[in-house]
């Protein structure tokens, strides 16, 4: 007589910013395929939609390390560092260097203590540095010498992963570009807003690839499945000016926009005085020079990496623009009454 088979346990999962876009993208997908999640939250935060999916929420910070050695499962088969401060406010800069970098060293030394079997970042193609065209995992990397604060704490994030490997952590990084989809509220989720509410009068000469936070979810978890140790893996798929975003973006909702794109030098000043008047009216500034350069710049990626190694998918722009536009619509940023 056999002995009777054991049953298969689910994966598990640690995922940090679990309230933003990619980390809440991620989790639907996880849950999916199966895992288990643990969810870390910082205290403070709003969990509305995080608490409609079936995970363990836990308190936690990446700037706090005594707080995640406390939450790490033991023995977790992947944790997956998502959370980041993605700001290109230079009032940022201080918090973000601490969110980036000490919290990326901090997740990674708790997640080697904890004995994660295997660890997924989210990094970004910028982190690559300014290249002025289409890079790959190949190109030589730029980013910790980067003038703008972001792209700096993004190379130095992957930095810390790096000296970790050495440590025997099983690290694989992922490089998304510009990333749309569900739950972005704050980045270029934003874009509709400004355009139908006529605050996008002008755009920078710059340009990139897009990818559908689906995919880069998907992406994750293939990463954490098959994807090779110590490996980099971009993130693209559909390529675009910003000005032809912005133009997109305007035929679908409707509505008659005419942005001019301007020289990186006349933006800086336009820029520059959004920094300046912005506190004065209790809200971030809409534009940041910061912003102005890194738009400015023309940054494309090759995917074939990705698509051939974690079956990653490239989309269409009028699918993630359209998918945006739906889960806005469902939220109620915006209505179908302003789409007339």
């Amino acid at each position: 007589m056999s002995a009777p088979r054991r049953p298969v346990l689910p994966k598990t999962a640690f995922v940090t910013g679990a309230t933003g876009c990619v980390g809440l993208n991620l989790i639907e997908e996880l849950l999916a395929q199966g895992w288990r999640v643990t969810a870390m939250h910082r205290a403070g935060s709003d969990l509305s939609q995080l608490q409609r999916h079936s995970v363990r929420g836990v308190r936690g910070d990446v700037t706090d390390a005594s707080s995640l050695e406390k939450i790490i499962p033991r023995n977790v088969d992947c944790v997956f560092h998502v959370a980041g401060n993605t700001s290109l406010w230079s009032r940022s800069h201080a918090e973000q260097l601490s969110v980036n970098v000490e919290g990326t060293r901090n997740v990674v030394n708790a997640s080697v203590e904890a004995g994660a079997r295997r660890f997924v970042l989210t990094s970004s193609i910028v982190a690559y540095g300014s290249h002025g065209g289409t890079i790959s995992e190949d190109t030589p990397t730029r980013g910790t010498a980067a003038r703008i604060n972001y792209i700096r704490s993004k190379a130095l994030a992957e930095r810390e992963v790096r000296h970790a490997l050495h440590k025997g952590l099983p690290a694989v990084i992922i490089n998304p570009s510009n990333i749309l989809g569900a739950y972005d509220t704050k980045n270029w989720g934003r874009m509709f807003r400004l355009v139908k509410e006529r605050r996008l009068p002008v755009v920078p000469s710059g340009g990139g690839s897009f990818c559908h936070v689906r995919e880069v979810a998907r992406a994750h978890i293939a990463a954490a499945e098959r994807g090779r140790i110590g490996a980099n893996y971009l993130l693209g798929g559909a390529e675009t000016s910003y000005l032809g975003l912005v133009k997109e973006i305007s035929r679908m909702l409707g509505v008659k926009r005419y942005p001019k794109v301007l020289p990186k030098s006349m933006l800086h000043s336009y820029a520059f005085l959004e920094e300046m008047l912005a506190p004065v009216f209790g809200r971030e500034p809409d534009v940041t020079r910061d912003a102005v350069e890194l738009l400015s710049q023309n940054i494309y990626c090759d995917t074939r990496r990705a698509v051939r190694e974690l079956g990653y998918k490239p989309q269409p722009m009028e699918t993630m623009l359209k998918d945006s536009m739906n889960w806005m619509l469902e939220q109620g940023l915006l209505t179908r009454a302003s789409l007339n």
